[in-house]
């Protein structure tokens, strides 16, 4: 999952849409850094999220 990500790609969580759009940071061994409007930098282990790409 999530594999086709890169740095700079805007993103939502589907799971909380109130986090709003995100842009990713790194992605590192299934470890995806995105930094999102409402809540700021967060790790999301992409086995278990599916980011949606905006």
């Amino acid at each position: 999952m999530n594999e086709f990500l890169t740095p700079g790609q805007l993103v939502r969580n589907p799971d909380h849409p109130e986090w709003g759009l995100g842009q990713v940071q790194s992605v590192v061994s299934g470890k995806i850094t995105v930094n999102f409007e409402e809540l700021g930098k967060v790790v999301i282990d992409s086995h278990h999220v599916a980011l949606e790409l905006v």
